[in-house]
């Protein structure tokens, strides 16, 4: 597994303009120069998350090397591209399922969806490069290794993946308690693209407008709602009932 940690302003510098599968940057608070500037840039430019730290994260990152003040995360897998991803899908299944993933913060919600999601023969997971949990090696822990079995794709925003996802008439169901639908009722015999929201905030109000289709679980206890990862578990294995 390629975990790895590349660090010190030209490491950092050459990665980003080779275009390597960076994770994140993380950079020194309160520091500042011509190099990291420059650093900050490109990784905004290509959209990938900056996150300022202490210096005693950059130390513990780097197991105490010369990192100057900069530190990028790699990913410890290959990101492939959402043109690949779906032309792929399609090679092998006239009904393919995606997992969007919208603002998903925690790793290990993260890792136990891939799980579920190789589990049932997904043909892939699409996250948005800001604002989701770091592919790293909890991920990978969590999902129990089903992480190398399945396609990642990451998106500049899942707008976005979501239009080049309709051109190949892929439906999109959105998981929401904003609906009095049920997901039993929804017809999943189809190429689907399910999105699965934030712990706190659920599907932002942006995809849910552009979205075919919103369903909920049935809740009939006092319980108001429930894990991101249990609930898409719940869900992905309708789909799989339905198919079956």
């Amino acid at each position: 597994m390629n975990d790895s940690k590349i660090f010190g302003v030209h490491a950092v510098k050459e990665a980003l303009e080779t275009q390597q599968d960076i994770d994140k940057v993380f950079v020194q608070k309160a520091i500042s120069s011509p190099a990291i500037k420059e650093i900050e840039h490109a990784a905004k430019k290509a959209n990938i998350q900056i996150s300022y730290v202490p210096v005693e994260k950059l130390n513990k990152l780097s197991k105490n090397g010369n990192h100057q003040g900069v530190v990028a995360s790699c990913s410890p897998i290959p990101i492939i591209t959402i043109e690949n991803l779906v032309e792929n899908a399609f090679k092998s299944t006239s009904t393919p399922i995606f997992i969007l993933l919208d603002q998903i913060s925690d790793v290990r919600n993260l890792g136990a969806i891939i799980r579920t999601a190789e589990a049932i023969n997904a043909q892939g997971i699409i996250l948005p490069k800001q604002g989701t949990a770091s592919i790293n090696e909890q991920t990978v822990k969590t999902s129990t290794g089903a992480i190398f079995n399945i396609p990642i794709c990451k998106v500049d925003h899942l707008k976005d993946a979501l239009f080049f996802l309709q051109s190949y008439e892929v439906k999109s169901l959105a998981a929401t308690e904003k609906t009095d639908q049920l997901v039993y009722d929804v017809d999943l015999n189809i190429p689907i693209a399910l999105i699965m929201g934030s712990e706190g905030k659920g599907v932002t109000s942006g995809i849910l407008k552009m979205v075919d289709y919103k369903a909920k679980l049935p809740m009939l206890g006092s319980t108001s709602s429930l894990n991101v990862s249990v609930a898409c578990g719940a869900i992905l294995y309708e789909i799989v009932r339905q198919r079956l």
